[in-house]
């Protein structure tokens, strides 16, 4: 698997979020897509969103986004 750059792994996200909103018809969802939909300068709707992101990808990096359910 090849790695992807920052705006290729955004839009990644932005396709898995669109699908799970068309398939649920999520009002959070599409608020949230909308929030993260690209301008023709290409920054985000919402400029927040783009810090947002680089902080997610950071947390990745350094191994400290819990992902594995934790059962009790």
């Amino acid at each position: 698997m090849k790695n992807l750059s920052e705006h290729e792994a955004y839009a990644a996200m932005f396709a898995f979020l669109e699908h799970r909103y068309r398939l649920t018809g999520s009002d959070e969802l599409g608020a949230l897509l909308g929030s993260m939909s690209l301008l023709p300068g290409g920054n985000t709707a919402d400029p927040a969103i783009w810090e947002d992101w680089l902080n997610a990808i950071r947390k990745a990096e350094s191994h400290s986004v819990k992902v594995e359910m934790e059962l009790k």
